[in-house]
């Protein structure tokens, strides 16, 4: 547990290896937990879990490049997310807890086995004889903004906008900023029954923005807060974000904005989850009264999503009218490049978000200034494979 952030932003901790090593406690407390991931366990940064636990292994022949195998091991790796997933439900309606990850853009695949997972847990309900079944928990990660080697078709966020369409309220898909928030993200996931949880975070070390206490009010407040140590008191605009990677270039395009245009007032908010219709998670979606608080009745919202933008549009039109909403996110737009590349071929980038309010002010040298850093970036990624934006 930490206490208080004292340079918000300015340290990276990985999100990631904060929950391998939950995930490693998981292990040594409960003999039945079960850990199932495509052959993806070490590349997602989860591989703690092997310094106490073994992969299950039939094959006599080892290699030495192999990590410890053994019969009767509890990390089940297979490169086939279907029959992962088949064998993790059984071992779920067992009664026993299990978790599951993967990267973000082959989660897509087993989209029907969970809807109809979802259709038995919304019947299994009625049924009085029926216990509770641990919740399907997916940790989604090596994600679209961060595939650097892979490319487009490693780039692919549809399961978070499946699961958000569903009537049914049985999902939450949980977007933890940093490592305080992924543990109780993670907490979170470990008690909850009868539900499905798609937890999306960067696998790298990512800047530490909240402490222990904030990351746990983001839940009990309906999944959203005010972030105070970058807004400001009666604001002009409110800037959101949803996402690890989208929630910092957000932040970064406040300072850019307090910088060359000091007169305006910016507040940023923060959405830790989405569940259908709705900000915050089944158990507790944020209510239009607390929205109004957060977003203020009537300033204009700019946001940026993790995944595809029309998603967290339709559940911002819930709350608000259209014409205050502008969204970024994923339109898409991918390929073999840099990261910061790929923010700016999606328009999610800091100064693609400058940009919108530089027009809104009429500051069209602004707007310039931006887009010529933007292409600079370009060209320099192109020529060197490097961004000069980091």
């Amino acid at each position: 547990m930490v206490d208080k952030v004292e340079r918000p932003g300015e340290e990276l901790y990985s999100p990631a290896l904060k929950i391998g090593e939950l995930l490693t406690e998981e292990f040594k407390k409960d003999p039945t937990f079960y850990f199932f991931s495509p052959d993806e366990t070490t590349s997602n940064k989860f591989d703690q879990i092997f310094e106490v636990e073994k992969r299950a292994w039939g094959d006599l022949i080892q290699k030495t490049w192999d990590l410890p195998e053994a019969d009767d091991g509890r990390i089940i790796e297979m490169l086939s997310e279907n029959v992962l997933f088949s064998v993790m439900t059984g071992h779920l309606m067992n009664g026993e807890k299990a978790m599951m990850g993967s990267y973000e853009a082959f989660y897509p695949i087993i989209t029907a086995q969970l809807l109809q997972q979802m259709k038995f847990i919304k019947q299994s309900k009625r049924v009085d004889w029926r216990k509770p079944m641990p919740a399907i928990n997916l940790l989604s990660t090596s994600t679209c903004w961060r595939q650097d080697h892979n490319g487009f078709t490693h780039q692919s966020p549809a399961l978070i906008s499946t699961l958000l369409s569903v009537p049914s309220n049985l999902a939450n898909c949980i977007f933890p900023i940093d490592d305080m928030a992924a543990e109780e993200t993670y907490r979170f996931m470990i008690d909850a029954e009868n539900a499905v949880n798609l937890t999306t975070f960067d696998k790298n070390p990512r800047p530490r923005y909240i402490d222990s206490h904030h990351a746990n009010f983001e839940f009990v407040n309906g999944g959203a807060s005010i972030y105070q140590f970058i807004s400001d008191e009666n604001p002009d605009y409110v800037f959101a974000a949803c996402g690890d990677i989208v929630a910092h270039e957000t932040i970064e395009a406040i300072k850019i904005l307090k910088a060359d245009l000091p007169e305006i007032k910016i507040r940023f908010v923060y959405i830790n989850s989405l569940s259908y219709r709705g900000i915050g998670t089944t158990r507790n979606k944020l209510t239009k009264e607390k929205f109004i608080e957060l977003f203020t009745p009537d300033k204009p919202i700019l946001a940026n999503f993790h995944g595809y933008p029309e998603t967290l549009e339709n559940i911002l039109e819930n709350y608000t009218e259209r014409r205050r909403l502008r969204v970024h996110g994923f339109n898409e737009e991918g390929s073999t490049t840099t990261p910061f590349e790929m923010l700016r071929k999606n328009a999610a980038s800091r100064y693609d978000i400058a940009i919108d309010i530089a027009k809104v002010e009429k500051r069209s040298d602004l707007a310039l200034k931006y887009e010529a850093i933007l292409e600079q970036n370009h060209l320099h990624a192109i020529q060197y494979g490097t961004d000069l934006i980091k």
